[in-house]
């Protein structure tokens, strides 16, 4: 059964882990995919290719969802190539850490940007479109780290922190017109970036977690199929944890 059969999808954020996994669990399900990248054509159109072998059709955009005529004029591109616009997942974000004393203002505004920005803006970019469809699943790339803070990740919980509550209000503000918000908040999830890290230290990592493993992209890419589909219909304003338990 393809849960997302007719549906169009933007992805933010898309050329790897978890938007890569989130894109090709998509694609299998049957959904029209805009996904956004910033640098590698050349990758963004072999993962075009990869999407439409699956059986989803779907688009590349060069886009920075960070800067809002960006994102408006990818919200006005997808509807002229696709017609409608059924679910968004914010899902663009970088990393700038360090301890408060070393922290930069550049650092602090490069991932607020990034990560909370242009959750702001693409959200908003795309609510007339789905005002008028009266429907629209709108699902948010929060993190554990929103939820409980780090150590020298400020930064980065600050903006995650704040796409909760982003999402929440806009979960209050749009819910009579047929349209969902959820965040979700993804745990220690083993990607390319991961793989870099230093065995030891990963490996405490799943020590600490109830389920004693890291989580994998599809992890994450499963509960967005859910969410975007229509299994989730009487579900808004939540924020669920994929997290093997880390925050029991």
């Amino acid at each position: 059964m393809k849960l997302l059969e007719g549906k169009v999808a933007i992805i933010t954020g898309a050329s790897r882990g978890i938007g890569k996994a989130i894109a090709e669990k998509f694609a299998e399900h049957g959904a029209s995919i805009a996904f956004t990248y910033l640098s590698s054509d050349e990758k963004a159109k072999a993962l075009a290719e990869e999407l439409n072998a699956k059986g989803g059709k779907a688009l590349p955009f060069k886009s920075d969802a960070a800067q809002m005529e960006q994102a408006e004029k990818l919200a006005a591109d997808v509807v002229e190539a696709f017609g409608r616009i059924d679910i968004v997942v914010n899902n663009a974000g970088i990393t700038r850490d360090n301890l408060l004393m070393r922290l930069t203002e550049e650092a602090w505004d490069e991932v607020i940007n990034t990560n909370l920005k242009s959750v702001f803006n693409l959200t908003k970019a795309v609510q007339r479109t789905m005002l008028k469809q009266r429907s629209g699943s709108l699902i948010h790339m929060s993190s554990v780290v929103g939820v409980k803070g780090n150590a020298g990740q400020s930064n980065y919980a600050a903006s995650k922190a704040g796409i909760i509550g982003f999402s929440k209000s806009i979960a209050l503000e749009l819910g009579s017109r047929n349209i969902r918000s959820n965040a979700i908040a993804p745990g220690f999830i083993e990607t390319e970036m991961t793989g870099k890290l230093d065995e030891k230290t990963v490996q405490g990592w799943r020590d600490a977690i109830p389920l004693k493993r890291g989580g994998s992209p599809d992890d994450v890419a499963n509960l967005a199929l859910f969410l975007g589909s229509d299994l989730s219909s009487y579900i808004t304003g939540q924020v669920i944890n994929v997290d093997g338990g880390m925050l029991t």
